[in-house]
């Protein structure tokens, strides 16, 4: 399953490295705020050489992520990583979908004037 996020770049967390059967790893997970209404933080993973490309980043950068959501059980419990493949910085003048999409904005020059006149125009 492969998702897309957009938001701020907000914290680049502790890197962990470690072994196993197929050499060392790296990993390091980054904070991104996304720019909706209501926004979130979310928490996205960096494997092996994405850990030197999310070191670059600043807070306040504008990034594009790809990722997979992957889960694995361990003793009985559950856990879910996202998995970043692909990470991207984009401009911070470019509206996102969700804040450029809405309503218009309503015109008050079209409400009738209040007179002394009735419309009679209801059916009872």
């Amino acid at each position: 399953m492969a998702l897309e996020l957009q938001g701020k770049f907000v914290q680049l967390l502790e890197k962990q490295t470690g072994s196993g059967k197929n050499g060392t790893w790296e990993k390091q997970d980054f904070i991104v705020e996304t720019m909706e209404q209501y926004p979130k933080k979310v928490c996205v993973a960096a494997w092996g050489d994405k850990v030197q490309e999310i070191g670059g980043f600043r807070p306040g950068d504008v990034l594009k992520v790809s990722f997979n959501v992957e889960s694995r059980e361990y003793n009985g419990r559950w856990y879910t990583d996202l998995r970043a493949w692909r990470i991207a910085k984009e401009s911070a003048t470019q509206p996102s979908q969700s804040q450029s999409a809405g309503a218009p904005p309503a015109s008050f020059d079209e409400i009738p004037p209040m007179g002394g006149e009735e419309l009679n125009d209801l059916p009872f």
